[in-house]
């Protein structure tokens, strides 16, 4: 379905973010952006999950080294 262009270190890094921008969410509760936390905390982990990126694939990066 999605084109695997996300990378070992590239995924790792995705996830932890992803998971600690989805945690500020909830441990800032009177932060006026804290919805802006929870997307882009979201699409972080969304693509580590995935290993793909849409943004990767408008671009032309590919950080997987997997070759198929």
């Amino acid at each position: 379905m999605f084109k695997t262009n996300v990378g070992g270190a590239d995924r790792v890094l995705r996830i932890v973010l992803g998971i600690a921008l989805i945690a500020a969410f909830f441990a800032l509760p009177n932060l006026g952006w804290r919805w802006v936390l929870a997307v882009v905390g979201a699409v972080a982990l969304f693509t580590g999950l995935s290993r793909s990126c849409l943004l990767y694939s408008l671009i032309g990066i590919n950080t997987c080294s997997i070759k198929k």
